[in-house]
């Protein structure tokens, strides 16, 4: 089995149950649960295949992969809760992997097309979050990704080792595989964040605002 492949798969599994998790939260019928996760699971490559020139098409030539998904939504609609809760008290964990596995994923794309460096971080990044911005947005969340924590940085960074040729053979690929998952847990768990600004006046709270 090719490098490629098995990133999806860890991938797409990683992301469709973390989508269907969600849609469950917010109450969506079963076909909310299959969309939520699907968008989740497959958005970011298509959003990274329209930005390095891949056909979009492409994802309906991944038939073991939706069928892969849509196994895995299956299982977590019929989990018990108790199941389900326990699997969320992990959530930043698989988050983690599903997030590892699809920046890699998308910067191995950019470099098989000879892109640049550049383009081959936006590969990396959109691959790794664009699925679960579009998650957040469609179950009516701000996209946590973009706003609380240190998590689109990982996925740049895989991108930028990959480019650069720091891990190129499959064995260097699973080592910076499990570097970033470590990476993310790390600043999930010591609650590392970005600078940020805020615009509003110092003391004002949403209360204030109303």
């Amino acid at each position: 089995m090719h490098v490629f492949d098995v990133f999806s798969i860890i991938g797409t599994i990683a992301f469709a149950v973390s989508g269907a998790v969600v849609a469950m939260e917010e109450e969506y019928d079963i076909l909310g649960v299959f969309v939520l996760g699907l968008v989740t699971a497959f958005g970011g490559g298509v959003v990274r295949n329209l930005l390095i020139g891949m056909p979009v098409t492409t994802l309906w030539n991944q038939g073991d992969l939706l069928r892969i998904a849509i196994i895995a939504m299956t299982i977590a609609f019929i989990l018990p809760v108790s199941w389900i809760q326990r699997w969320r008290r992990s959530e930043a964990f698989f988050d983690a992997i599903g997030l590892s596995a699809f920046a890699i994923q998308g910067a191995l794309y950019a470099t098989e097309m000879k892109h640049p460096l550049s383009a081959v971080l936006v590969a990396a990044m959109l691959t790794g979050i664009g699925g679960g911005i579009i998650r957040d947005v469609l179950a009516g969340r701000k996209p946590l990704v973009l706003k609380d924590e240190i998590y689109a940085v990982w996925a740049m960074l895989a991108g930028l080792a990959i480019g650069l040729k720091w891990f190129s053979s499959t064995y260097e690929l699973l080592v910076l595989f499990v570097i970033v998952i470590l990476f993310r847990m790390l600043s999930v768990y010591f609650k590392w964040k970005l600078p940020r600004r805020s615009l509003k006046p110092a003391g004002l709270t949403k209360e204030g605002q109303q």
